[in-house]
């Protein structure tokens, strides 16, 4: 006879198990995960970097940024017009051991390495036209 655990009475393993499911979900999606791959070297990128690096439309990457910020995995800022997004820094998510693990899954990655060269390259001619 096989026992059944009734997990509703550990209301804290249940909400653990939510907010994992949810980060899972969040990294279930290629664009998503390219986002990551950005973000995982522990920059803050603006929004137009991200669309740069990406080369993907502004609304297409405003969606998954938003995904990502609702699932905990990012947080963000606003300066001014800009918006810009960082890794979480709450520990409380226990999702820092995650980010460990992407990082060194993300350097084998081509796309991810294509996709920071870009970033790279924005950044540069970004830089230059604004020290004009």
């Amino acid at each position: 006879m096989k026992s059944t655990i009734d997990i509703s009475v550990y209301p804290d393993m249940l909400i653990f198990m939510k907010n994992t499911a949810q980060v899972f979900k969040a990294l279930s999606d290629e664009t998503r995960l390219r986002i990551m791959g950005l973000l995982i070297a522990g920059e803050e990128l603006c929004v137009c970097d991200i669309i740069a690096a990406l080369d993907l439309p502004q609304s297409t990457v405003s969606r998954h940024l938003a995904y990502l910020r609702n699932s905990g995995l990012l947080e963000d800022r606003r300066q001014g017009v800009w918006m810009y997004y960082r890794l979480s820094q709450d520990s409380k998510k226990n999702i820092n051991y995650l980010f460990d693990i992407l990082a060194v899954l993300f350097n084998d990655l081509d796309q991810v390495a294509q996709d920071r060269r870009s970033l790279n390259d924005f950044l540069k001619v970004k830089k230059e036209e604004m020290c004009k």
